[in-house]
C-alpha cells in the first residue's frame, strides 16, 4: 500500500497532466525516475552522507534531460526533501489514477498458485461483472492461502480463500462448544 506522501505526490502530478493533456508524458518520464529508484547502487548514491545535494540534484537532472521541467523540478524535491524512497508507491499511484480515469480498476489478485492466461481472463470477466469496470490484474502468489483467491480493488476485500474458509469454520465451531 502507498504511503500517505507518495499518494499525495501522486495526486498533484495526475492532476497537473491531466490539466495539461500530458498524462502519457508523465507516464514516460515517471518510469524513468522508476527505474532511477529502482536501481540499488543509484539509490546507495543517493542515500549516501558522501554526496552532496547539489551533485544528486545533477543526477536527477542528467537522467531527465529529456523531460518535462516540470518532471524534473519533482525530481529535485524529491531528492531536497529526502524523499526519492516513495518514488515507487508514487509511479504506481499515478499509474493507478490514469487506469481509474479511464475506466479501469486495478485488482489485485492472490492465488496459492499462479494463474494461467485462461484464468486470468476467467478472473477479470467474473470481476468485470461485479464491479461493471474494465479490470487490469496485478497477481500474487501465497500459497499459505491454500486455495482459492483473495482479491483487492481499491478498498474492497473478497476474501475466498480456504484459509479463511476454515479460520471462520474454526471459529464456529469454538463458539458452539
Amino acid at each position: 500500500m502507498a504511503s500517505g506522501a507518495a499518494k499525495r505526490y501522486a495526486q498533484a502530478v495526475f492532476e497537473l497532466a491531466k490539466e495539461q493533456g500530458t498524462l502519457d508524458r508523465w507516464s514516460n518520464d515517471l518510469a524513468i525516475l522508476d527505474a532511477l529508484a529502482g536501481d540499488p547502487e543509484t539509490m546507495a548514491y543517493f542515500t549516501s552522507p558522501k554526496q552532496s545535494e547539489p551533485e544528486k540534484i545533477a543526477l536527477i537532472d542528467k537522467a531527465l534531460a529529456d523531460s518535462q521541467p516540470e518532471t524534473r523540478r519533482l525530481g529535485q524535491m524529491l531528492v531536497r526533501r529526502r524523499r526519492l524512497r516513495i518514488i515507487p508507491d508514487l509511479v504506481q499511484a499515478f499509474n493507478e489514477a490514469v487506469l481509474k480515469e479511464s475506466g479501469i480498476a486495478v485488482a489485485d489478485v492472490t492465488t496459492a498458485v499462479p494463474l494461467d492466461t485462461a484464468g486470468q481472463e476467467m478472473v477479470k470477466a467474473q470481476l468485470k461483472d461485479i464491479t461493471g469496470q474494465d479490470i487490469e490484474l496485478r497477481t500474487h502468489i501465497d500459497p499459505s492461502i491454500i486455495g482459492g483467491l483473495v482479491v483487492r480493488i481499491g478498498d474492497n476485500l473478497i476474501d475466498g480463500s480456504v484459509s479463511d474458509r476454515l479460520r471462520r469454520l474454526h471459529e464456529r465451531l469454538v463458539a458452539t462448544s
